[in-house]
């Protein structure tokens, strides 16, 4: 497991998904969230991964793969009313299988 994946993935995902959300946030008022967060999260959160995919260098279906997994957890955490605790178990989870499903960095042959 990359330490270093795992830091910069949830940091990434971190400040792509707070980006997103401020931009959604101003034109369309949180009164639209309560009523369309149910399918803009997701897609949100999905769109987030392809970005810190591309911008770790992450192999594109395995980051993808790993953003819905980590995001069961948190939709269950939603539906029960803890919005919060679910975003943060998913930042962690996702962080986690991105460190965890790295490519291991590529050795340099000495002359």
């Amino acid at each position: 497991m990359s330490r270093r994946t795992l830091i910069y993935a949830a940091a990434v995902q971190t400040g792509l998904v707070a980006v997103l959300s401020i931009a959604l946030v101003i034109p369309l008022g949180s009164a639209f969230f309560k009523h369309w967060g149910w399918i803009i999260g997701p897609a949100a959160w999905i769109v987030c991964a392809l970005g810190t995919a591309l911008i770790l260098r992450l192999p594109r279906r395995r980051t993808l793969i790993g953003s819905l997994l980590a995001g069961i957890p948190s939709a269950i955490a939603v539906v029960v009313g803890l919005h919060t605790l679910g975003e943060v178990v998913a930042i962690v989870l996702f962080a986690l299988w991105c460190a965890w499903t790295a490519p291991a960095p590529v050795a340099l042959r000495s002359a």
